[in-house]
């Protein structure tokens, strides 16, 4: 186990780290992933850590998060309970497949390393499934995921273990959906940096629902980069619900290829976390595929949530949505900067994009840059940001029919957060999620909801 310390500066700290434990880190690795490590590192060493002063990380403090005092582990850990006897996560009722990431490492309690389902669909730690389907993993880790444009990927490729392997072949469909539920939790506060790859391949159609928890009171840092693969023809819908505690840090990339015809819906509901940065990537690679990037942010007391979005058309006839809705309260902060990028070659392109958040005090702050960047001219293309507070008149109204203030507010703010919760395809998780909204609101949901620890 090290120690991040600052007695040295900060890129200087982490080269070092990665060369002081480079053989460990691939010793508890897969050979396919150790590849990539050292020009990874290098690439970190070029890039460094991303500043403000730069456009895309211009709200969020980086080097800030990474300058905090934290443990990082690179061999196995043993955790000394059963997690499924003191954790049941705010998502209980659905009936799905389960997976647990614990501190960055699949976790399998001593049960097998991948599950082997119907239809050939394999998941489970995407180490072991480096060395066990290597022709399968080589063709789409480290193909998605850009280390040459920022420090953080690059790190991630550097440092990564193990994560998720989801595999769904040609012409298959999940019976029901894969839950990951990515916990961290330990004796010090820690940094975690681990790599998800999902592959549903041609005329296939995978649910993937990603619950992110924090299940002790110590400051955590995760770091992580999921890449989505999908194929021809294919549907891939993937859910995830960010509920970490205030004490949290956590960085997402999520890099997306879609072939022709193919249908991607991404949805990130941010519940609590003190800070947040998401990344989201991705691109059109083939004529008529549909994509829908959707994002609700709930904020209150100091948090800070950061979402960035780029969508690249990259070929014609092809669809995309952006639709991020905010509710900042207290002295919160965020950012949204989306991005869309159509390129010279995809006439025909239908892409839009909406951003809009309500403040509910003088001291909340968003921050909103849509971006439209476009080279074809057979195009229809929009882009808008709305920032304001609760509608007056219509709190006016409500109140009139005898719903006191309080509750009018509520009712208010829970139908401008249902129209992102709406596009969530699975009804059984869009229920839950509208139950998970409608507490958070109104104060009823916290980090520790669903957890037996009671670490305060």
């Amino acid at each position: 186990m090290s120690i991040i310390t600052e007695n040295i500066s900060l890129l200087d700290e982490f080269q070092n780290l990665y060369r002081d434990n480079a053989n460990e880190i691939s010793a508890n690795s897969a050979p396919l992933m150790n590849v990539h490590r050292d020009a990874a590192a290098r690439m970190f060493g070029q890039l460094g850590f991303p500043a403000r002063s730069g456009e895309e990380y211009r709200y969020a403090n980086i080097q800030g998060v990474f300058s905090t005092k934290l443990a990082k582990r690179f061999g196995e850990q043993k955790i000394n309970f059963k997690v499924k006897e003191i954790f049941h996560c705010d998502v209980p009722d659905l009936d799905t497949n389960l997976l647990l990431l614990v501190n960055g490492r699949y976790y399998n309690n001593g049960h097998q390393q991948l599950n082997k389902l119907p239809g050939g669909i394999i998941t489970g730690s995407l180490a072991r499934a480096a060395k066990e389907y290597p022709e399968i993993v080589e063709r789409h880790y480290g193909k998605y995921a850009d280390t040459s444009k920022d420090g953080l990927v690059a790190l991630n490729t550097a440092f990564a273990q193990d994560g998720i392997f989801i595999y769904v072949p040609k012409g298959q469909r999940m019976e029901k959906p894969i839950q990951i539920v990515n916990i961290m939790i330990g004796d010090v506060g820690h940094m975690a940096q681990h790599r998800n790859l999902f592959i549903t391949e041609e005329d296939a159609e995978s649910n993937i629902v990603i619950c992110d928890h924090t299940l002790s009171a110590h400051r955590f840092l995760t770091n992580s980069v999921n890449e989505v693969y999908a194929g021809k023809r294919s549907v891939v819908n993937i859910t995830r619900i960010q509920n970490e505690h205030n004490g949290s840090s956590q960085i997402t990339h999520s890099f997306s290829v879609q072939e022709e015809k193919s249908n991607l819906a991404s949805n990130i509901i941010s519940l609590h976390g003190g800070f947040i940065r998401n990344n989201v990537f991705v691109r059109l690679n083939g004529e008529n595929c549909e994509n829908h990037s959707i994002g609700l942010t709930l904020a209150d007391k100091g948090q800070h949530i950061d979402n960035y979005v780029y969508i690249d058309h990259a070929s014609p006839n092809c669809f995309s949505n952006q639709l991020y809705k905010g509710v900042l309260d207290d002295f919160s902060s965020g950012s949204f900067n989306g991005r869309i990028l159509v390129r010279r070659d995809a006439q025909k392109t239908n892409a839009y994009q909406s951003n809009n958040n309500v403040l509910l005090t003088d001291d909340a702050r968003m921050y909103s840059r849509p971006q439209l960047e476009i080279y074809a001219d057979d195009v229809k293309c929009s882009h808008g940001s709305t920032m304001g507070q609760i509608d007056e008149n219509a709190l006016f109204y409500m109140r009139s029919r005898g719903i006191d203030q309080r509750e009018a507010r509520l009712m208010l703010m829970f139908a401008f957060a249902h129209e992102v919760i709406g596009q969530i395809k699975v009804e059984s998780l869009r229920d839950r999620i509208d139950d998970l909204v409608n507490k958070r609101l109104r104060g009823e949901l916290s980090r520790c909801n669903n957890c037996a620890m009671h670490c305060g």
